[in-house]
């Protein structure tokens, strides 16, 4: 079975190099379109392509995919699987490959369809989440269901998830891909009346103004990090907070309760949160105990 493999971000590496190493036969990548980084702008390939290339795999690094059906045809790979590729495909594009198109999607399906699943499903509240493997069809997110696996989110941040939701990736890629050889490719379809859908996370979402209760505020720190990074300003200040946990605790709203190697606990609209890990401006992040010992926070100080 002849394979493309689409992704981009460095979550996408760990299928590919699965897939690699199973001794599945990946014929090309695609990815997204080397882009400017840092102060300098200097164009950067994706972390999928530096792998690719590594490996001696083709690269195709279109700017509009859907344009490129024809050229994808005639590869005359079998089956492509995509992992945060980056881009919408075209029914064209889809029926380049007589086996399908299947997507690994970092959430239990239904659930979550979108942009955004893994910070959705922590700012939730969501006790488990996942990866499922599913035919992509057009619209968004909503093909049958070929395999799924769970793990428990744990008070983990997104950055912390996504690091074993890429894991269960690759081992879901290789999974797939031996079933779907063998012919095994009966598939569930998904509860339409369950789905939820997920947008992009900008940095607007990421505000944090203790308003909330203790579990929901802790949640959203955790959803945003490390990127776009949960903020508040501290003494006029703009402060990123980077991990916490709920605890029990009263003060008034953004007030910091106690601060010591333990964590730096501020009250909410009910209970507190204790902040494990932070950023001050123009700093790098930080333990909570080195932000005490450097006396750049104490009991007393107020989050707006």
């Amino acid at each position: 079975m002849k394979i493309v493999y689409a992704g981009s971000p460095q979550y996408a590496v760990a299928p590919l190099r699965a897939l690699i190493e199973a001794g599945e036969e990946v014929i090309a990548v695609l990815t997204q379109p080397d882009k400017p980084t840092g102060r300098k702008r200097v164009l950067t390939p994706t972390p999928v392509k530096r792998y690719a290339l590594a490996t001696g795999i083709p690269v195709y690094d279109f700017d509009k995919v859907r344009g490129h059906a024809a050229q994808l045809k005639n590869l005359g790979a079998d089956i492509m699987f995509t992992c945060a590729y980056g881009q919408l495909l075209s029914q064209e594009v889809l029926n380049a490959f007589p086996m399908g198109v299947y997507n690994l999607h970092a959430s239990l399906l239904p659930a979550f369809r979108g942009a955004s699943p893994i910070q959705s499903a922590i700012l939730c509240g969501c006790e488990y989440t996942g990866v499922t493997v599913m035919k992509t069809e057009l619209a968004l997110d909503c093909g049958g269901i070929l395999l799924v696996k769970r793990c428990k989110i744990d008070g983990r941040t997104c950055g912390e998830l996504s690091e074993e939701l890429s894991r269960l990736s690759a081992e879901a890629v290789v999974e797939a891909a031996r079933l779907l050889k063998s012919g095994q490719t009966q598939l569930l379809l998904q509860d339409e009346a369950a789905a939820t859908f997920c947008k992009k996370i900008t940095k607007a979402d990421a505000r944090v103004s203790f308003e909330a209760d203790a579990a929901d505020t802790a949640n959203l720190i955790n959803a945003m990090s490390p990127s776009p990074a949960a903020f508040a300003s501290l003494n006029g200040s703009p402060v990123n907070l980077l991990k916490a946990c709920p605890v029990e605790g009263s003060g008034a709203r953004g007030e910091v309760i106690r601060a010591d190697k333990g964590g730096i606990v501020v009250a909410c609209a009910s209970g507190a949160v204790n902040v494990t890990a932070l950023q001050f401006s123009g700093g790098k992040p930080i333990c909570a105990a080195d932000a005490v010992n450097g006396r750049k926070i104490k009991a007393g100080d107020r989050f707006d």
